[in-house]
């Protein structure tokens, strides 16, 4: 196919050499998968992030810092330039917590370049070679939804372990890859998290409790419908309260119970996860549309 003109410099720097096809176009991105030698890419193209709420960049930005001073106050005065760092800001924090987090083992898709507002990054894929399904377009069995789970809780913990918590986390940004995994004869399937501009710095960041705890929810919530058992677990509060006392670690056991304190109830912060839940489930019931159209 014809190049997009954002895909025809990288082109020309000798970064890729052919568009194979569109592979998807969302809100925030379109991405498309594109040669390199013989390898397959997939090449994410940012799109300016006009969606999202000032309470949103608010809370996802908290603690990011710019080292140029001039573009921080451009930044906060919110004038053309500063929109544009802004978002460029927004999209390196994709690529950093990308790089970040596949050295720490998480299984994210393998990051290679990022030129002019384009990831380059490894097409994960399925056992026919082609692009990975997402887990909302997949169905499983009591026993395979135990097994994604607990997997996914793994990376939950291993990426927090890295400093990291995703933040918008849900069935809709993993996907389910297969390919060869340490200790087994064959290939197997299992989730590859994707989608991390909204990625938070864990103790740099105050929503970012309230961010492990939606996201694990929404783990709990996805599979649960295929596991019923899953529902009556607790791992978010049981991952954080681990965390936040230093007793967490890539191998430590979990139960998927909490014990809660009989402390005073913050109630601003319960209206607020509540307005959360609300707007995830919006959120969520748009990109199914989205999806079935």
């Amino acid at each position: 196919m014809k190049a997009p003109p954002r895909l025809q410099s990288l082109i020309d720097e000798g970064l890729i050499d052919t568009v194979v096809r569109q592979l998807m176009s969302g809100k925030e991105a379109m991405v498309f998968v594109v040669r390199h030698g013989e390898q397959t890419l997939c090449a994410k193209i940012y799109k300016e992030a006009t969606h999202r709420s000032f309470r949103q960049a608010v809370d996802y930005t908290e603690n990011r810092r710019t080292k140029n001073s001039r573009t921080g106050r451009a930044m906060a005065k919110g004038s053309k330039f500063g929109r544009q760092e802004q978002e460029a800001a927004w999209q390196n924090a994709e690529v950093d917590a990308l790089y970040r987090l596949a050295a720490a083992g998480v299984r994210v898709p393998q990051p290679y370049n990022f030129h002019d507002g384009v990831l380059l990054m490894e097409l994960v894929t399925d056992a026919h070679g082609d692009a990975a399904p997402r887990l909302n377009d997949v169905s499983f069995t009591p026993e395979q939804a135990l097994q994604h789970h607990s997997a996914l809780i793994a990376e939950v913990v291993r990426m927090l372990c890295a400093g990291v918590v995703h933040g918008d986390l849900s069935e809709f940004n993993i996907l389910l890859a297969h390919g060869a995994v340490e200790g087994t004869a064959e290939g197997v399937d299992f989730p590859v998290i994707i989608d991390l501009p909204q990625a938070v710095d864990a103790a740099g960041n105050h929503h970012a409790q309230r961010m492990l705890l939606r996201d694990v929810a929404n783990l709990r919530n996805f599979f649960g419908q295929f596991a019923p058992a899953l529902l009556a677990t607790e791992y978010g509060a049981e991952i954080w309260g681990l965390y936040q006392s230093g007793m967490l670690g890539n191998e430590t056991p979990l139960t998927g119970r909490y014990e809660r304190s009989h402390a005073n109830v913050d109630m601003q912060a319960v209206l607020r996860e509540i307005d959360d839940a609300r707007d995830e489930y919006a959120a969520r019931r748009l990109r199914m549309a989205t999806a079935a159209g």
